[in-house]
């Protein structure tokens, strides 16, 4: 361990931003970690799995999910990140993006594709129940909307860039006040009138809004000053939001609520989203600091190193705990309601467990991020036919 430190540090070019990279790899393990808190599984009369929240009976952890829903952070240091390599860039911009698109892109076809090809092995051959497998299909896919998202967020970089050169800190909040808008018509007194898909239009700007923090904090056009308004602002937002308007204290979907913050994004969502941009970037050189140590700096390289696997694989792991305990019945804090203080005690045990059976996994599933340079044409179109229909079985459409 001690040579693989050593060789980590070594190897660690001197202009590194080392915060930039702590923080992209906080936000990375707070997916796996709030997946694996806050999700837990139900067994049928029939052994099938499915979906429960302890988030259903204890309403009062919602606040586990502020701390744990980081995708903010990930956008912001993304866009930053973004900017630098586009700066760097020594071809077209069209191939910077189609090199950053295929990085994204390489990891979900590997994961849907191997995906596809499990099903049918593990219900014919190991007798897994259709509907456990449905419940399967929708973890898997769960995280992966984040990608998509993403991807179109990466392909919008250059606008970006334009919009921070000419408006600073402000390119932002365009994005901020299209997604209120919407919230006022979807959630105000006329929104029995309003159509159900309207809460779409808030996907991108949604999202973009991070992103696009992190693009004028790489052109240098945030700074402390800024940072300030960020954190307070939007923690007077936040708590403005939860409080004089009704929006659910949770950060993520509960099974049962009619309203969600994450699916589409509400304006609690970058209100949140500004609240830990202004603090990260607060905290940039303090965490660049403590991240100048050796051993405390190898682990992220090595979660960086391992994102896309991190995200595509967590749940799977999951589920490689789950499916085989659901033969026995009820294993606490695996498979039962998740209806006591016990579960979840419990659940914290399997943490873990879940841990290592991911990087089990993923030293396999980590050669789907490198280039296929070995990978023909036909075996590419036959895992793109595999990951389509492990997509439309997932969406429930098989």
């Amino acid at each position: 361990m001690n040579r693989l430190v050593e060789r980590i540090e070594a190897r660690t070019p001197a202009h590194r931003d080392r915060a930039v990279d702590g923080l992209r790899a906080l936000a990375l393990l707070a997916v796996p970690t709030g997946h694996w808190l806050l999700g837990g599984f139900t067994l049928s009369g029939d052994g099938a799995l499915h979906n429960a929240s302890p988030l259903s009976a204890f309403p009062g952890l919602a606040p586990v999910s502020w701390v744990l829903q980081m995708l903010g952070i990930f956008f912001l240091v993304g866009g930053y990140a973004s900017v630098l390599s586009y700066r760097r860039r020594t071809g077209s911009t069209r191939a910077w993006l189609g090199g950053r698109l295929a990085r994204l892109g390489r990891p979900v076809l590997g994961v849907t594709a191997v995906w596809a090809v499990l099903l049918p092995l593990l219900h014919f051959g190991g007798g897994v129940p259709v509907d456990t497998l449905r419940t399967a299909s929708t973890l898997v896919v769960q995280p992966l909307w984040f990608v998509g998202v993403y991807t179109v967020v990466t392909a919008l970089t250059p606008l970006c860039v334009r919009a921070a050169r000419r408006l600073g800190a402000w390119a932002a909040a365009p994005l901020l006040g299209s997604v209120a808008v919407v919230d006022l018509l979807r959630y105000g007194p006329h929104a029995d009138a309003v159509p159900s898909w309207l809460g779409l239009l808030t996907i991108l700007p949604g999202w973009l809004f991070a992103y696009q923090l992190g693009v004028s904090w790489g052109e240098g056009r945030i700074g402390r000053r800024h940072a300030w308004a960020l954190l307070v602002g939007g923690a007077a937002l936040f708590a403005t939001l939860l409080l004089a308007f009704g929006y659910p204290m949770s950060m993520v979907g509960v099974p049962g609520e009619a309203r969600t913050n994450s699916h589409p994004p509400s304006l609690l969502v970058l209100a949140l989203a500004a609240t830990q941009s202004g603090a990260a970037i607060l905290l940039r050189e303090r965490l660049g600091r403590l991240l100048a140590r050796p051993a405390l700096w190898a682990p992220v390289v090595v979660v960086n190193l391992s994102a896309m696997t991190v995200l595509c694989w967590h749940q799977t792991a999951m589920l490689a705990a789950a499916v085989p305990a659901s033969y026995a019945g009820e294993v606490a804090g695996l498979v039962g309601a998740p209806d006591s203080a016990g579960w979840i005690l419990a659940r914290l045990a399997w943490m873990p467990v879940f841990a290592a059976l991911l990087v089990a996994v993923g030293r396999y599933a980590r050669a789907f991020e490198s280039p296929w340079t070995r990978t023909g044409p036909g075996r590419r179109a036959l895992a793109g036919v595999l990951a389509a229909g492990f997509a439309v079985f997932a969406l429930g459409m098989g």
